[in-house]
């Protein structure tokens, strides 16, 4: 994309938060680069094939749980409902910054620590995850565009973006669990169920692990993110 992204606003930047690594406090900033195809300039969780780039909430959660700022570890939170927004949809954030719109982000035991058993009450309240299609600054106050059209979407279920990424594994190629689970947006703790799910998808001979002796070259996930 290189003219200036238009849609219809549905909304505005209220706070922007990186870490600048894993385990460090979130770093509450006026403003920050949207680095394309990476993540967020300066924040623990760039990566290049990683489908949580970055994690975008809304303020309308936190008014409905009565959460104190940052509880829900966003990087970007929007005055609106990410309960409305849906996988595959792209928002324009800024001047030329876009976001592809991954799935919804599971509760993890750590939203725990900011409120006690939140992680019960949450549901799908915490907000989207999203790549960064198009890169630009993002400041606070900045309106945020629905785009169109959207990209095809992901599932919020975990099982089935294991089972699409498999499905894209390159003939003559394998995928290592550790990659897989990079690549489906879940946790490392996931790779000990992957052999399971790829058998009964009938994809067993496709995903290996760490050490394996499988000759076949591995696949990283190269393309999977391109846009169509």
């Amino acid at each position: 994309m290189t003219a200036a992204p238009t849609g219809a606003q549905v909304g505005s930047v209220v706070a922007l938060y990186r870490r600048g690594a894993t385990g460090a406090a979130p770093q509450s900033v006026r403003q920050a680069q949207a680095c394309a195809g990476l993540g967020l300039g300066g924040d623990v969780f760039q990566h290049a094939l990683s489908p949580r780039q970055l994690l975008v909430a809304g303020t309308p959660a936190y008014a409905r749980l009565d959460l104190p700022a940052n509880a829900l570890r966003e990087n970007l939170l929007l005055d609106l409902d990410t309960g409305t927004l849906a996988s595959g949809q792209l928002l324009a954030v800024g001047a030329s910054a876009v976001l592809h719109l991954t799935f919804q982000c599971e509760p993890c035991a750590r939203l725990n620590l900011r409120q006690d058993r939140l992680t019960r009450v949450i549901g799908i309240q915490r907000g989207m995850l999203a790549r960064v299609l198009a890169g630009g600054p993002i400041a606070i106050g900045d309106p945020v565009r629905l785009l169109e059209p959207a990209l095809a979407p992901w599932s919020n279920d975990w099982h089935a973006r294991v089972e699409a990424v498999l499905a894209r594994v390159p003939a003559g190629m394998v995928v290592e669990y550790r990659q897989l689970a990079l690549l489906a947006g879940v946790a490392l703790t996931y790779c000990r169920v992957f052999p399971r799910v790829a058998r009964e998808r009938g994809l067993a001979h496709v995903a290996v692990p760490l050490r394996s002796d499988n000759p076949l070259p591995r696949w990283d996930g190269a393309g999977l993110f391109d846009p169509p």
